[in-house]
């Protein structure tokens, strides 16, 4: 099985509650890191690095505009490890409806 590295890096960023909130939050727009870092009872610099973390594996982007440097949520990578996640339900599903249908036998054709 060969891994991907880009799907590995965003499941291991998003592994973390702190990045899962921020995640969170962009999904609603766009925000700066002062405002992301409201809720949470963390330095800035804690906060940074947690978007860095989100802006290294893709799933965040921030771009400059005056002084300010929003924040946004890259829908796109986001979509990709739900089609993954979608790709294993479907499997899985398919390997528990043939276990099911298995089981459904009657033993004398087993």
């Amino acid at each position: 099985m060969r891994s991907d590295p880009d799907l590995d890096l965003a499941f291991a960023a998003l592994g973390d509650p702190i990045r899962r909130a921020l995640v969170t939050r962009l999904a609603r727009g766009e925000a700066t890191v002062g405002e992301l870092g409201e809720p949470f009872d963390l330095t800035p610099q804690a906060i940074s690095h947690h978007v860095g973390v989100l802006r290294r594996c893709g799933l965040v982007e921030q771009r400059r505009e005056g002084t300010r440097r929003p924040c946004r949520l890259r829908v796109d990578r986001l979509t990709r490890l739900g089609t993954w996640i979608d790709e294993q339900r479907r499997a899985w599903d398919d390997r528990l409806d043939a276990l099911e249908d298995h089981l459904a036998e009657p033993e004398a054709t087993r």
